[in-house]
């Protein structure tokens, strides 16, 4: 016969109450299986666990060293039992995600990860930056697990949700002709920046929206001419001010406010970027879920 965890909850009841009727009670049984399931229990063991008198019940010494191991063997099992439940519902574990260099200047992505981790502090977020392609390559293999990238055409293993639209700007000198007597509702045609040299992002630090621009000025009629390239925004923004060129940028780097120049929306009807979440078509992990439902649920909210 095989120890059991009602052994360990039946001797516990008693050691507590050091009553069989009381013990019985607040399991709910009767007397006489309970005291047939503490003589069985020391046959197991091997050892006698209580004295029982007419008057009295008592632990013996090894009853006492047996109660404290019992105690922690079954605290152990329920911390077991809770720890699977969190995991099954997506509470605990760790979701690695993929997001480009300009996705988190968007206020939307950065709200939902403060919003993941407020309802899930237990689950350990693992960031990484990537281009799209990388994401998409990383997907692939399972090393992330949700990829944040724009929008692209993705394998049949991948599935993907668009978040938000992110609109392509102009990004010029302030005293750019183009811009002379504007209005501030004002938008450029791509074309306009056809002679102008352009600084764009290095396409191993940001593949979506590199592309998307050299195919933004090809529907317009040129190729850029491509002078400097760079991996951070910011940087692309402070060479514009240093009069090395124009840009077209997300419109969610607007934030960076550098003197002298100006973010000009674009007319083209293809100047518009999406943003996307994706995953495998095969991924099961709760956690997954939970967090893709957070970032399209504060879409919707917004």
């Amino acid at each position: 016969m095989n120890l059991e965890l009602r052994h360990l909850r039946y001797f516990i009841a008693v050691a507590d109450e050091l009553h069989f009727g009381r013990a019985a009670e607040r399991l709910g049984m009767s007397q006489p299986p309970l005291s047939q399931q503490i003589r069985q229990l020391e046959e197991i063991v091997g050892a006698r666990l209580l004295e029982r008198t007419n008057r009295r019940v008592r632990l013996t010494e090894a009853g006492r060293l047996f109660l404290a191991e019992a105690r922690e063997i079954l605290a152990h099992t329920e911390r077991a039992a809770d720890l699977a439940q969190r995991a099954q519902r997506g509470e605990t574990g760790e979701l690695r995600i993929g997001m480009t260099r300009s996705t988190p200047l968007s206020g939307h992505i950065p709200r939902a990860i403060l919003a993941f981790r407020q309802a899930l502090p237990d689950v350990q977020l693992q960031l990484e930056e990537m281009n799209s392609l990388q994401q998409i390559d990383a997907l692939l293999d399972r090393r992330l697990q949700i990829g944040i990238v724009r929008g692209t055409t993705l394998p049949d293993a991948l599935v993907s949700r668009r978040l938000f639209r992110d609109p392509l700007v102009a990004v010029v000198r302030s005293s750019h002709p183009a811009l002379q007597g504007a209005g501030a509702r004002h938008k450029l045609r791509t074309a306009v920046l056809a002679q102008e040299p352009f600084v764009v992002f290095a396409r191993s630090a940001g593949a979506g929206i590199h592309d998307h621009v050299i195919a933004l000025c090809r529907q317009a009629g040129f190729t850029p001419r491509v002078t400097q390239e760079a991996r951070e925004a910011s940087t692309i923004v402070g060479l514009v001010a240093a009069g090395l060129g124009v840009s077209i940028l997300p419109a969610s780097c607007e934030h960076i406010r550098v003197e002298g120049v100006s973010y000009v929306p674009l007319a083209d009807p293809s100047s518009m970027s999406e943003i996307h979440v994706t995953h495998r078509r095969d991924e099961r992990a709760p956690a997954v879920q939970r967090f893709v439902q957070l970032l399209v649920g504060g879409r919707q909210a917004r």
